[in-house]
């Protein structure tokens, strides 16, 4: 393993995660499964997520909104466990190739002003999509991004309604993955490793957020969407 690259890579997802609220696994993720093995990069992915969601979500509370939060939570009981027989069943390419398709597209959507209404059946089903996902691939991101974009949420409420998700996603979805999975001593010394990082990252990403105006949020919404995307594809083929 280069674990420089790997510093680099902690280093860079804890800023935007910090900074935009969705940040880490969508960018970690897709590196950490070329240094790592699939379970080993899922779970470095899930603890360091879970320790960054833990040290900022007291400070957010106040934009959390709370009706999405417990839809999106109930949703996710539900896609948890599909996520995890997926990961120990079928073949994760096709998984990866199915999915890059939605987002690509979705986001193409989006970028032409594609817009939708939030309703609370919608927060369900994004849910259960986000809690497969965590446990299948580790990314629980693009369902929740696609759809708070789609609806033009706050960027305050965002970044804290997810982060406030993520805390609970992230410490099943561990959860599971160990029970079902195993784990390693990578996982864990690794981790150890890249945490003063993430620490480092989270007071910059912190310095950042206050200076993104809505239209660059978006902006960087997009790119990520859309880097999200081609990974996938790519990594499928």
């Amino acid at each position: 393993m280069d674990i420089l690259l790997f510093l680099i890579i902690i280093f860079i997802a804890s800023i935007l995660q910090t900074s935009t609220g969705f940040g880490f696994s969508i960018l970690a993720t897709p590196f950490l499964l070329l240094l790592f093995e699939p379970m080993e990069a899922i779970q470095i992915n899930l603890l360091l997520s879970l320790v960054i969601s833990a040290v900022l979500i007291k400070k957010l509370l106040k934009d959390v909104d709370t009706g999405i939060l417990k839809r999106f939570v109930m949703g996710s009981v539900i896609g948890l466990p599909i996520g995890m027989m997926t990961f120990l069943f079928i073949d994760l390419n096709l998984l990866k190739l199915g999915i890059s398709v939605i987002i690509l597209v979705l986001t193409l959507l989006l970028v032409m002003r594609f817009r939708m209404k939030q309703y609370k059946k919608r927060d369900f089903v994004v849910g259960g999509l986000s809690g497969s996902l965590t446990t299948s691939i580790g990314m629980p991101g693009p369902p929740i991004l696609l759809y708070f974009s789609g609806t033009d949420t706050k960027k305050e409420i965002l970044r804290s309604t997810t982060l406030a998700y993520y805390l609970f996603i992230y410490s099943i979805s561990l959860v599971v993955q160990l029970i079902f999975a195993g784990t390693s001593k990578t996982v864990w010394v690794s981790s150890g490793i890249a945490l003063p990082l993430v620490l480092i990252g989270l007071y910059v990403g912190q310095k950042l957020f206050v200076r993104i105006n809505q239209t660059t949020f978006r902006i960087f919404t997009y790119i990520i969407l859309l880097f999200t995307g081609l990974y996938l594809l790519l990594e499928s083929l």
